[in-house]
């Protein structure tokens, strides 16, 4: 088949781009990529917790899927929104990059390492609120820009550090650049971090069956389940909730967060199961109960549905 892919321009998401036209072209297929700016990439001035915008990474992408301008489109996972138009589908997700954050800096090799008042950069407020908890006498900034130009600013003085996904970095081969892996416990990722998706049209038989191959039964079933949960509390990439699954001889091990974005209230749930929906849900509620919902509603500036008690 000759295959075109969608992709945003970022040195990242042609690096996913580019991993998996090479995995489909060694399959036979000839493949192409088509560039296309979303609005995500053109707002760079602004905090992404403050644009606010649902797809604000897929939408233009998804349009291009939909007028057959292109036949599958690679997403990080963590930028696609959990609920997806009817006439769209996930044909694939691979297997999972490392799926922690990631504490990078030229002076400090933790966040534990840090002096008082030290300026950290962060485009998220999912990490700006736990980072918040464990050092509140931190200077947290908005940092926008792809890997690399946050990168140089770090390097330059700009920043004391500057906190980003493990993965990235990985695929993009500055692991150098990693002085701490942020445990779970102090930082839990969002949901779908490290995973990438393929998104097509719904009911392309045709490049479903041509991107079976890159699917991952597992790593499907981890972020089911951890975007179960960010759905099931109304949330989008970004709001402070973190969820983080493990599929383990066939059980799953769920750990997520909802957390204030001053970082002074943090609630943690866990849950283990085999229905990745059901687990998702079912720790979501025991989050949205045990004071989420107060949580979330402060940052929308709406009601979140509380489940009833048993």
């Amino acid at each position: 088949m000759r295959l075109t892919i969608g992709s945003r321009g970022s040195q990242l998401a042609l690096w996913q781009a580019n991993y998996i036209a090479g995995r489909l072209s060694e399959s036979g297929h000839e493949v192409a990529i088509e560039i296309i700016h979303t609005t995500g990439d053109k707002i760079l001035d602004v905090a992404l917790a403050k644009v606010g915008a649902k797809g604000m990474f897929t939408k233009e992408i998804e349009e291009a899927l939909g007028d057959r301008r292109v036949d599958l489109a690679v997403h990080s996972l963590k930028d696609l929104p959990t609920e997806s138009a009817p006439e769209f589908e996930i044909g694939a997700i691979t297997v999972r990059e490392d799926a922690r954050d990631a504490f990078c800096s030229v002076k400090y090799g933790s966040i534990d390492e840090l002096p008082k008042g030290a300026l950290i950069g962060t485009s998220s407020l999912r990490r700006e609120a736990q980072l918040r908890a464990q050092r509140p006498d931190l200077q947290v900034h908005a940092l926008r820009g792809n890997v690399d130009t946050r990168l140089r600013k770090m390097e330059s003085g700009e920043y004391d550090a500057i906190i980003l996904a493990a993965a990235g970095l990985r695929r993009l081969g500055r692991v150098d650049a990693i002085t701490q892996s942020i445990p779970l416990d102090i930082m839990c990722p969002a949901a779908g971090q490290g995973a990438l998706a393929i998104e097509i049209r719904a009911g392309d038989r045709s490049v479903g069956e041509a991107l079976a191959f890159l699917d991952d039964p597992a790593t499907r079933a981890e972020t089911e389940c951890e975007r179960a949960l960010l759905q099931k509390m109304g949330g989008g990439c970004q709001v402070p909730i973190g969820a983080n699954a493990k599929w383990e001889k066939g059980t799953l091990h769920l750990q997520a967060v909802v957390a204030s974005p001053d970082g002074k209230l943090v609630l943690r749930e866990s849950g283990v199961g085999e229905n990745p929906i059901a687990l998702g849900e079912g720790v979501a509620d025991k989050l949205l109960t045990r004071g989420g919902a107060a949580i979330l509603q402060a940052v929308y500036g709406h009601a979140v549905a509380v489940p009833e008690q048993p």
